[in-house]
């Protein structure tokens, strides 16, 4: 039995296994792929903090910024589920390199940039939809995946996951 799983271990290790937390490549509802490599039109940078569960504070070319996750919403510092939804972001990103990807908005009023975020092949914003920790949130004009996370949604809250028990996403507004 040992040896079977030394055997186990040793071959997942050789084959470079890629342990992505809760997504997975997944075809989005234009039949393009999200989720996997990032798209090559991003931008590299630093993940110098994590903010809270949509926000991070990012080192690109020497300066320091802010992105808001593009296309989700997480519950904020006096919210039931803000210090998970917090954590698992933290768990994504926090000091890694990214890629950020631009929809069609540069900035948001707080002048954070709005961004799809990628850590090797997970598509984050994806991600914490996907696992029930953010809810989909279509802030216009930038509308790329929203169908898609508002599946991811639906999905997560009928299987009960992340932050869906506590409520905090039953507000039926989708739009900001």
């Amino acid at each position: 039995m040992i040896k079977w799983f030394c055997a186990v271990i040793i071959v997942a290790l050789l084959a470079g296994c890629n342990l992505d937390v809760g997504v997975t490549t997944t075809t989005g509802t234009d039949g393009g792929t999200t989720g996997g490599s990032a798209p090559a039109n991003g931008e590299l940078a630093r993940v110098v903090s994590v903010v809270d569960g949509d926000t991070i504070r990012v080192e690109i070319n020497g300066q320091e910024v802010p992105v808001r996750y593009v296309g989700v919403n997480t519950p904020e510092r006096d919210e039931p589920c803000y210090t998970e939804a917090t954590n698992f972001n933290r768990s994504l990103v926090e000091g890694h390199v990214v890629t950020l990807v631009r929809d069609t908005s540069d900035t948001d009023r707080y002048d954070r940039l709005l961004r799809y975020v990628y850590y090797g092949n997970t598509f984050v914003n994806e991600a914490l939809v996907a696992d029930g920790y953010a809810e989909a949130v279509l802030y216009e004009p930038d509308d790329e995946y929203f169908d898609h996370f508002r599946t991811l949604e639906r999905q997560a809250a009928a299987s009960g996951l992340g932050c869906h028990p506590t409520g905090i996403f039953n507000d039926s507004n989708d739009r900001r």
